[in-house]
């Protein structure tokens, strides 16, 4: 075997020992079997030369003057996560042990927050020296700003904005679902480490992420940016509620393949700006009983929840939507979960057939709903964690002052904390529940309309 092609076996094998840390942990039977193999590997490779130096330049994996462009690819993902944390330069010596690629995949999968010990924040060299790791060597590449292709120095050391991150998953997500639609085979493993990096964020900085999902404009609404979406807020509500970190990954995994069969219906039917005919409307249904099919291919990988989530999500609570069933056992609770934050993504997303609606509507549509499409008990705990007006809005208070909402109050879902960002003479921030006597919330503004004249000052 060519040393090139030795050295991206290695590579592809140490990539997926860290996805399956960050799934698993590093206590998981499955880890165990994936570090013996990635370590056998470097091993060989070592006994040959001193060091193997890898390197990450943008989005690209290289060893010397040697690019994996097509493992480049498959793991954008990986790069990203390792960039984010300031790697870009990995050394592996001779005289390497088992032990210190474990502590060193440690390393890699505990949250920045915690990798504060005495004297080694934002320093990972010296935290690797203090985990005893003497083998590995890791840092920034130093790029001239010169260099075509290349971003500089001060480049590589920004961090990658939530924004960012937001695509980096959507372009993953995105190829994901168009394999599991055309039936093929599926990088599960790619694909969970993507959407636990998700849930970290979500549980780190949920504020910032969320609200790409609530009030990201942007973005062309189509099928995939959905799916993400109700993927994330899936995820942030779950965790809310107190679901374990393996039971919101589950979620997750099943809310971001509930409108699969979606991908089999023609767009023009999808997307038609008029009222569907009885044909139409019939092969809109079946999109449940269609990705239910095509995801039970895929149970071994992706488990069971995606089925049922697929299938069910459209019943109801009270199991008067479709498919038709002959059965009175109540839908899964994720299956219930995922209803609500699908109809809560559509209704925030302008489509072709309708405008987006304002989160006061929104939330009277569903309420309306309560107790027939949606858990009651489910749908008053999503609101409380919401709120009625979700982080990020723009609204114009009674006092005619201009807002953005920042954070909720769970036991006042209509009066949340907002800064004021209009008149400059007016800003900071005030907490409506304190004075709701005084000041409330008197209408949204959209961000494609009349909000868009205060997005800078957000």
């Amino acid at each position: 075997m060519a040393r090139l092609e030795i050295i991206e076996y290695f590579l592809k094998d140490l990539i997926a020992s860290l996805q399956v840390a960050k799934i698993y942990t590093v206590e998981h039977p499955r880890f165990s079997d994936s570090i013996d193999k990635s370590f056998k590997g470097l091993r060989d490779i070592l006994e040959h030369r001193e060091e193997l130096a890898i390197g990450i330049i943008g989005e690209e994996i290289a060893c010397g003057e040697e690019v994996f462009f097509e493992l480049s690819k498959k793991v954008k993902s990986t790069s990203v996560y390792l960039r984010e944390r300031g790697i870009e330069r990995i050394i592996f010596s001779r005289g390497l042990q088992k032990e210190e690629l474990v502590k060193f995949i440690t390393f890699l999968i505990t949250p920045q927050a915690l990798q504060s010990p005495q004297g080694v924040k934002n320093d990972a060299q010296k935290h690797l020296a203090f985990m005893g790791i003497r083998n590995i060597a890791v840092g920034k590449i130093k790029v001239s700003i010169s260099t075509p292709g290349f971003a500089s120095e001060e480049e590589a050391g920004k961090p990658v904005s939530y924004l960012s991150r937001y695509e980096d998953s959507l372009d993953k997500i995105s190829e994901s679902l168009e394999r599991v639609a055309d039936e093929g085979v599926l990088d599960c493993l790619e694909l969970k480490f993507t959407v636990v990096n998700i849930m970290d964020d979500l549980m780190s900085n949920y504020q910032e992420f969320l609200k790409l999902a609530t009030t990201m404009k942007r973005y062309d609404s189509i099928t995939f940016t959905h799916l993400l979406n109700v993927s994330i807020l899936s995820m942030f509500f779950s965790s809310k509620m107190g679901f374990s970190k393996d039971d919101v990954l589950d979620v997750g995994i099943a809310a971001l393949f509930h409108d699969i069969g979606k991908l089999y219906i023609s767009r023009k039917i999808i997307q038609k700006p008029d009222k569907l005919s009885e044909n139409e409307f019939g092969l809109i249904m079946s999109h449940t009983t269609c990705g239910a099919e095509i995801l039970l291919k895929y149970v071994d990988s992706l488990g069971i929840s995606p089925v049922v989530v697929a299938f069910e999500h459209h019943l109801g609570y009270d199991l008067g939507g479709y498919p038709k069933v002959f059965f009175s056992k109540p839908p899964h609770i994720i299956s219930l979960i995922v209803s609500i934050c699908d109809n809560y993504d559509a209704l925030s997303q302008r489509r072709s057939y309708k405008r987006d609606y304002s989160p006061q509507m929104i939330y009277d549509l569903m309420i309306r709903k309560k107790g027939s499409t949606f858990d009651p008990h489910l749908l008053e705990k999503f609101f409380k964690i919401m709120g009625v007006w979700p982080v990020g809005a723009i609204v114009l208070l009674s006092d005619d002052r201009v807002a953005v909402v920042r954070e909720e109050n769970e036991d006042d879902i209509f009066s949340p904390k907002v800064e004021v960002i209009h008149p400059a003479s007016s800003k900071g921030l005030v907490d409506l529940k304190d004075k709701k006597e005084e000041i409330r919330i008197d209408r949204y503004l959209n961000p494609l309309g009349k909000g868009k004249k205060y997005l800078h000052l957000i």
